[in-house]
């Protein structure tokens, strides 16, 4: 097999600390594969590929398509079409990207990151529980909006005057409900960004809202990648859903700006890149915190920053895999 990249796949699955309710449903567990991707001289890359929604199945051929070797030459080509699920793309670029020397500064640690709080009024006994924090994401858009807006006025009550909040609706909110909550904040110091407050296909009106209060863009860069190059607002990055990581890293080392990497709730393989990422995206024009969810991440082996330790946790550790 001289020249040829031997892949070998490996199932995972975990269940989060504790669910994540979300407006686009509940996140309960991640499953996905994990690649380790041998060269011809034997050096190693390493990859991980969950789709945070959807089924698994078409992944699962994707994988089986690819076969167990193929020359350098293949997989490239492979990922130049574009057709490749992203969540493989993602493993695949950054198996290949690892056994080219890249990242050039292996590994950078991430910055502190945001505080991810639950929905609802357990926000407010998580950040009891935690204490203060830089910066708090809120995940809105989850239960009545009457409550959560109780819920706003006691988090602001309590959240310290350096603090910034970012609020996530996951593209849950109607004009009307994302209107009301942009007339409250517009005046608050505090308001970081609303992070997706529409849906995605509601383009004119999320630029619309940007006009009136910060917006972030999040699932709007998977459904329509193109808004990568022109929206002027934050983007939600999240690496592990977006395809080969080889892109974002060049556009980070250049100090591309009003980038937030944020997670999908990756094993400590993947985790390499969002932590490199981040810190990339700290030493640039516009520094802030990444979304990495501290507390809500994989359990013990595989949440290690050493492969081998993740690729030998996965057969034993979590719920099932695929």
């Amino acid at each position: 097999m001289a020249g040829l990249i031997r892949l070998e796949w490996r199932p995972f699955g975990f269940a989060l600390p504790q669910p994540l309710a979300t407006a686009a449903g509940t996140v309960r567990q991640r499953r996905g594969w994990l690649l380790r991707a041998q060269g011809p001289q034997g050096e190693l890359g390493w990859g991980e590929a969950a789709p945070l929604d959807g089924p698994l199945d078409p992944l699962a051929a994707a994988i089986a398509a690819l076969g167990s070797a193929q020359p350098r030459e293949g997989l490239e080509a492979a990922l130049a079409t574009g057709g490749l699920p992203p969540a493989l793309a993602f493993a695949l670029g950054g198996a290949l990207a690892e056994l080219a020397g890249l990242p050039r500064r292996r590994w950078l640690a991430a910055p502190a990151s945001a505080r991810l709080l639950p929905a609802g009024p357990a926000a407010l006994e998580a950040l009891d529980r935690s204490g203060p924090a830089a910066v708090v994401k809120w995940k809105v858009a989850v239960v009545a909006d009457s409550l959560e807006r109780a819920v706003l006025e006691q988090l602001l009550q309590r959240l310290p005057a350096a603090a910034q909040l970012r609020l996530d609706a996951n593209g849950g909110w109607s004009r009307a409900t994302a209107t009301a909550w942009a007339e409250r904040l517009a005046d608050e110091p505090r308001l970081q960004w609303l992070e997706q407050p529409l849906d995605p296909a509601d383009q004119a009106g999320l630029a619309a809202l940007a006009e009136r209060v910060p917006v972030a863009l999040d699932e709007s860069l998977q459904r329509q990648p193109a808004l990568r190059q022109s929206w002027p607002g934050w983007q939600v990055r999240r690496p592990s859903q977006e395809g080969d990581p080889r892109p974002l890293l060049a556009a980070l080392e250049q100090g591309a700006p009003r980038l937030m990497v944020s997670t999908a709730f990756e094993t400590g393989i993947a985790r390499r890149w969002l932590d490199h990422l981040a810190a990339l995206q700290a030493e640039g024009p516009t520094p802030v915190a990444p979304g990495l969810a501290p507390g809500w991440q994989a359990p013990g082996g595989l949440a290690s920053r050493d492969p081998e330790v993740v690729w030998s946790a996965a057969p034993i550790t979590g719920a099932q895999a695929p």
